[in-house]
């Protein structure tokens, strides 16, 4: 088996550096004068390769240097003749060895392992799930420095058996010097902390946050070997984010190890000094928000009434300023255009934060990776993503506070464009409005545009570095100017105190923005999977009903250009397609037969759950219970994967039958 030369010398280099790290040529010099001197009282002079390696062996010279270069696994030879893989995602059972490693021996790395859950007490109850049965289960998701992980799933239990490891590289693209190794004096420098998020995923693959906690990691940096384990406590979401729901054993390591560590106290020095520098941060904005706020509702009385929100809540209740919650945002080569970006937030599934107990809504706008874990959250969290990637496409985007329809609180997103038109974007269906605004003082039998949009009023705007406040006379949507230039209709905050704490870097309670993630799903699997189970059901449906199924494959293909043109003209608004997918229903559908479809959209992927709802609808639930002569179904199932493992899944139902008079 012949290793590649490049990964021949750099296994050369790794080896040199350990076993000068160890001294291991001063150790074999002083245990061979050692036996040289012991042969020579015993008047041998004879001394062989054989005698020197058990002299080794027995001082255990020998085990500690392979012990310390037992960082890679040996794999089959069918392995190893395939080409190597990067790997990230690190295993550690047992054996405490890393299974996967390609690491670069010039960089710096932190080795994140988890080892394992405990006193996770609503899981106390957790029945053991029976062979074959799907039960809850725990994913742990990472973020660090523009890294991204995930761990593998394990059942909900008390003691959750997280076993998994990650390699988090400390400098990653343009944060730091990356062609340097990072120091400890360096390291200590990087606030970033890493962002764990622990969510809950039900048999029906419904998932719930449960914890959402920032590890600060550089006490590593002060302990000794450059080894550090500790228990992390998760606390709770909401309202329950003083409550603990677990605690998650976790060993840091750093790779390679520091020739010289910094002391504790060094440490704890500088993280207090950065919490110091934050909070008065923190505390300067509240103040100028306070004075802002003043100034504003002297303007008129009538402004505290408006929906004017400078700060809001994470999922810990953390106020932050709203500010905080944008960012730009690009999606590398995952999305393309900014409709196909306003797709992508469409398809994340919408719900409100929820409450335990009566009291109406419960505002939180999470954290973006809270967010994208759980993959569904509330019209802010999907707001502020939409205006970060349209943002990062280049576009003057800003989040929208106000009301809709009957006075609910809501928000959208409004582009800028340098014509001057403005655009409505809502972020929950992706749909686009023009705004033109009304004018109060035209004569009556001026015409006045007729609003398409459902909002209803406007407090603010917002983007990263701009805040508003609508101070025109009224709030009202379809009479408001949008000129964000003009003082005298929108009340700006200074750019400057808002970057003080906004902007990247500037404080280290600032959240970290993730970057998005392929799906990994196979979108022609689950379709096939999704169509067979729909099959399944509407016989076994028919059959309650006394009515026998007969399947038309052809016909069900032939559905197939209809959902990708309804999946095109959701994501650009253009309509095409139609035409052709009418001729080819026409020459399929003979003479005195009668063809009747219904197409359906869902944001998940269960199908008993999407089944029960088309049976909800009347013209569904017709062609479900159609009879007739030479009746013949089909069925249609397209799924369209987005990043982060969204999606848009079509279903199209239809039969054809003899018309009978």
């Amino acid at each position: 088996m012949a290793l590649h030369p490049e990964k021949a010398s750099e296994l050369r280099q790794i080896i040199h550096s350990q076993l000068h790290k160890m001294d291991v040529h001063g150790k074999i010099r002083e245990v061979l004068a050692e036996t040289i001197s012991e042969e020579l009282k015993t008047e041998s002079h004879h001394l062989s390769e054989e005698d020197l390696m058990k002299a080794l062996r027995r001082r255990g010279i020998i085990d500690d240097v392979l012990k310390e270069l037992s960082f890679v696994k040996e794999m089959p030879e069918r392995e190893m003749t395939s080409t190597p893989k990067p790997s990230t995602h690190l295993i550690d059972k047992e054996t405490r060895v890393l299974k996967k490693t390609n690491i670069d021996p010039t960089r710096r790395y932190l080795y994140l392992q988890v080892l394992g859950g405990k006193a996770f007490l609503e899981h106390i109850q957790e029945p053991q799930p029976l062979p074959g049965q799907v039960s809850s289960s725990f994913t742990l998701c990472l973020h660090f420095r523009n890294q991204r992980f995930r761990s593998k799933p394990v059942p909900c239990a008390c003691e959750p058996d997280f076993h998994d490891g990650f390699l988090l590289e400390i400098h990653k693209e343009s944060l730091g010097d990356g062609s340097k190794m990072a120091d400890a004096t360096t390291m200590l420098s990087i606030c970033d902390p890493v962002h764990l998020v622990l969510i809950k995923m039900d048999p029906s693959g419904e998932t719930t946050l449960v914890s959402s906690h920032f590890l600060a990691w550089r006490s590593v940096l002060g302990s000794e070997n450059g080894i550090a384990t500790t228990a992390v406590e998760l606390l709770g979401v909401g309202s329950e984010c003083k409550v603990s729901v677990g605690v998650l054993n976790i060993k840091l390591e750093l790779y390679p190890r520091l020739n010289q560590t910094l002391s504790q106290e060094i440490v704890n020095t500088q993280l207090a000094l950065e919490h110091q520098k934050t909070a008065e941060k923190e505390r300067l904005f509240l103040v100028y928000a306070k004075q802002w706020w003043r100034e504003y509702l002297q303007i008129r009385p009538s402004h505290s009434t408006r929906l004017v929100k400078i700060f809001a809540q994470d999922e810990n209740w953390v106020n932050r300023p709203v500010c905080s919650f944008v960012r730009p945002m690009r999606a590398g080569r995952l999305l393309d255009t900014p409709r196909q970006a306003a797709r992508f937030v469409n398809v994340i599934g919408y719900e409100r934060a929820p409450v335990v107990g009566g009291g109406g809504k419960q505002e939180q706008w999470c954290t973006l990776l809270a967010f994208l874990c759980t993959n569904k959250g509330d019209c802010e969290d999907h707001s502020n993503l939409l205006c970060s990637l349209l943002l990062g496409f280049g576009l003057d985007a800003y989040v929208c506070v106000g009301t809709k329809a009957k006075g609910a609180p809501h928000t959208w997103v409004m582009t800028c464009s340098t014509d001057g038109t403005i655009t409505f974007w809502e972020s929950l269906t992706g749909h686009r409005y023009i705004h033109k605004p009304i004018n109060p003082d035209d004569p009556p039998l001026v015409e006045q545009p007729k609003p398409l949009y459902p909002y209803r009023t406007v407090g603010c705007v917002f983007n990263h570095q701009r805040f508003l406040g609508n101070c025109q006379p009224t709030d009202a949507v379809e009479l408001c100017a949008f000129d964000l230039h003009d003082e005298s209709k929108w009340k700006p905050m200074s750019e400057e105190a808002i970057r003080s704490v906004c902007a990247p870097g500037s404080t280290t309670s600032l959240p970290p923005f993730p970057p998005l993630c392929a799906s990994l799903m196979d979108a022609a699997a689950i379709s096939n999977d999704l169509e067979l189970q729909l099959r399944v059901l509407v016989s076994e449906h028919r059959k309650d009903l006394g009515l026998a199924t007969v399947w038309e494959d052809q016909l069900s293909y032939l559905l197939s250009p209809a959902l990708a043109a309804y999946e095109i003209e959701r994501t650009t608004g253009i309509s095409a397609g139609n035409e052709e997918f009418q001729d080819a229903i026409r020459r399929a559908v003979p003479d005195g037969h009668t063809f009747k479809g219904f197409p359906i959209h869902f944001l998940h992927k269960n199908a008993r759950r999407a089944f029960a709802t088309c049976l909800r609808s009347p013209f569904c639930d017709e062609i479900i219970c159609c009879r007739g002569d030479q009746m013949r179904l089909a069925v249609r199932v397209r799924v369209f994967t987005y990043p982060e493992s969204a999606c848009a899944v079509w279903i199209m139902f239809a039969c054809k039958y003899r018309s009978v008079l």
